[in-house]
């Protein structure tokens, strides 16, 4: 499904969905594919979200994409 379907059906609420595509670009992980789950409260949505594992996740369909940034672990586990 397409993101400004899920738009047309669930206006300006947040909803939990899996990924089922994407792409790369600029450190940032663009989202053009997903199965919808469903929507959720603006009150559950935080803890939705946190719970949400693998490629699941939880969006407010007020945004025109889906893009969520790359962080790269930088840490000093290399140095020890």
């Amino acid at each position: 499904m397409k993101w400004n379907e899920v738009q047309s059906i669930y206006p300006d609420q947040f909803v939990k969905f899996e990924i089922l595509h994407s792409y790369e670009q600029d450190n940032n992980e663009i989202i053009d594919e997903i199965a919808l789950i469903g929507p959720v409260k603006d009150d559950d949505a935080t803890k939705e979200l946190l719970n949400s594992k693998n490629r699941t996740l939880v969006y407010h369909t007020s945004k025109d994409q889906i893009i969520v940034k790359i962080r790269k672990n930088i840490g000093l586990r290399k140095y020890l």
